[in-house]
């Protein structure tokens, strides 16, 4: 059902695979990779965030720059990002306990040492989506929808969200369920998914698609954190928009159109960035001429702490 597409070595041993499935499309849509069934529905998860973005831009959200960055994020959760929750939210005259967000600790990990160190507990706003859902509550108090249920997939939000999902993507939505933030999940194709990745990245300057572009490119450090392979993706590649997602999900798109979008089967996700660079250079993008897409070309596997060995991608 699935292929290898990378491979764990130990010095010269192989010790583990990872199977996946990636589509890389072509400006003009055509492959330039296919592995697995890249039409068959999956959950995005995370990745489709910007997408979620641009529908509430479409719905009147008023967000640009870092904030708007912020609402397409999966942040660690760094005084930067907790920061700018707060901001969105107090832009609509709401506070933290709107948030219907599920309680959790920053992921990354400097700032969940800080954090706890602080004596901290799980909390909605240092859930790393809570960007996301103070983005939702403020497109709902733009348009005086209901605050407090605006996770039901029949809310007037999800539903305008689900629409915009489904026209960038050219493709309706195969199944809703519910994400790990507690926000409605919407399954569609990998191809689908690419498609509406290239779609955003190569949108006119002045379109709204631009802006959520721009701002991700602008302030990437917003969409993730310090150190986060996402964050560096897009520092590499001016005017890509990239967005990592749970279970091994990647998608990514170039100004020129072309896209790629990712999911390895195991839901792993130290391959995930080895496997999104390997379909980058089959697009032709210059990977071993920018040293952040050399480093993460591979990942170390490690022994003793030190590197013996690495993870390599296999097309």
């Amino acid at each position: 059902m699935h292929t290898v597409v990378a491979e764990v070595w130990r010095g010269d041993f192989l010790e583990s695979v990872h199977h996946g499935t990636v589509l890389a499309t072509a400006p003009d849509g055509s492959d330039s990779v296919r592995i697995g069934d890249v039409d068959a529905p999956m959950y995005p998860r995370s990745s489709n965030k910007p997408l979620q973005a641009l529908g509430m831009l479409r719905a009147g959200l008023e967000l640009d720059g870092p904030l708007l960055a912020l609402g397409c994020a999966s942040h660690s959760g760094e005084d930067i990002h907790l920061t700018g929750v707060r901001e969105v939210l107090a832009s609509a005259g709401l506070g933290t306990e709107a948030l219907r967000c599920t309680a959790a600790l920053p992921i990354g990990e400097g700032a969940l040492r800080s954090y706890l160190a602080g004596g901290g507990q799980p909390s909605p706003l240092t859930m790393n989506c809570s960007g996301k859902h103070a983005a939702m509550l403020a497109t709902c108090v733009t348009n005086g929808w209901d605050t407090a249920s605006y996770l039901d997939p029949r809310h007037p939000l999800q539903v305008r969200l689900r629409e915009t999902l489904e026209e960038m993507a050219g493709e309706t939505v195969a199944a809703t369920g519910i994400d790990g933030c507690g926000a409605p999940l919407f399954a569609i194709s990998l191809r689908g998914l690419a498609r509406a990745f290239g779609r955003l990245a190569s949108a006119p300057e002045g379109s709204l698609e631009h802006r959520v572009v721009r701002a991700m490119n602008t302030y990437p450090q917003y969409v993730g954190g310090t150190g986060r392979d996402v964050t560096r993706l897009m520092g590499a590649l001016p005017g890509a928009v990239a967005k990592d997602g749970a279970e091994g999900v990647y998608a990514l798109g170039l100004p020129d159109g072309s896209a790629v979008a990712l999911k390895i089967a195991d839901g792993s996700q130290r391959s995930r960035p080895v496997v999104m660079v390997a379909a980058l250079r089959h697009l032709g993008v210059d990977v071993d001429g920018d040293e952040t897409l050399t480093a993460l070309a591979t990942a170390p596997v490690l022994g003793h702490g030190e590197p013996v060995g690495a993870v390599r991608p296999t097309f």
